[in-house]
């Protein structure tokens, strides 16, 4: 079971001022959370297969076409700075790392 000191204790670990009467509360509502976990440990999951989520959920996003853009010339227009077809950007590394 959780106690009033242990929530204080991590609500000043989250930079949260709590009254007294709201560590109280929180003391009893994350106590109830931790009893109904403990009661879920009791199950016997030993032939249950992990998964991520309840139901199966088929990948809908479409194949990934790689094509030209025609306006190649239009967005090079906008670039503060081009090198040929490519867009200038200044060096972010160092070349001895």
């Amino acid at each position: 079971m959780i106690d009033r000191e242990q929530v204080h204790k991590v609500a000043n670990l989250a930079r949260l001022e709590l009254t007294p009467e709201e560590e109280e509360k929180f003391t009893i509502q994350l106590g109830s959370i931790i009893d109904y976990f403990q009661q879920l440990s009791e199950l016997d999951i030993s032939g249950v297969s992990p998964t991520t989520r309840a139901i199966d959920v088929s990948n809908v996003t479409r194949a990934d076409n790689l094509q030209p853009d025609p306006n190649r010339e239009a967005i090079l227009q906008n670039a503060p700075e081009q090198e040929g077809d490519f867009f200038k950007v200044p060096k972010i590394l160092n070349a001895a790392e």
